[in-house]
């Protein structure tokens, strides 16, 4: 039974390893990117323990093994985390509903993955509506990033309520710019 929940342990820091690994565009062919999708950035375990520390991410569980997770990625993490800096100074001219983005209480999905043997099975739902329950009261919306080319995440987003607010263009890919507003 698949279930979602926190982080709790280096295992399953590991597990997420794992699966980014997996499921690393460089890892996979041309045909696997469209049909099933990708992940772009390349984490070690120093980063995800790092992350953790700050906020604990939400992972989809059968039984003890990770099926999928989506990584909360605060703006304090940007200190440490040089690829989410990277995005935030890419965002700072952005707009938000008339307002400077960074005027309001957000913060980043690092990454959301699911094992290729449990996709289309609501495990992204179970990931966002974790995260929705966990840090809507802190939080007025969740924002990430997508790559244009990966047309699976986005529909993915989409389907959980995300909306395009941003695209640009980096020496890494296209993004297309998403938030998920809670209010």
């Amino acid at each position: 039974m698949l279930y979602s929940t926190t982080v709790s342990n280096r295992n399953e820091l590991v597990q997420i390893l794992e699966l980014n690994h997996q499921n690393l565009k460089q890892n996979l062919s041309d045909a696997e990117q469209q049909d099933e999708g990708f992940i772009t950035w390349l984490y070690s375990l120093e980063l995800l323990e790092k992350m953790h520390d700050v906020a604990p991410s939400v992972i989809v569980k059968d039984g003890d093994k990770i099926v999928g997770y989506a990584l909360t990625t605060p703006i304090e993490a940007r200190s440490f985390h040089p690829d989410l800096d990277i995005m935030f100074q890419n965002l700072e001219p952005v707009q938000y509903k008339n307002a400077p983005l960074f005027s309001f209480r957000f913060y980043c999905m690092g990454q959301i993955c699911v094992d290729k043997n449990y996709r289309g099975k609501g495990v992204v739902n179970l990931l966002y509506q974790k995260h929705k329950e966990l840090f809507a009261g802190q939080y007025e919306f969740i924002l990430t990033e997508i790559s244009t080319r990966n047309k699976r995440s986005i529909k993915a987003h989409e389907k959980v309520g995300f909306t395009s607010i941003y695209q640009y263009s980096d020496a890494t890919d296209d993004w297309s710019v998403v938030i998920w507003d809670w209010k």
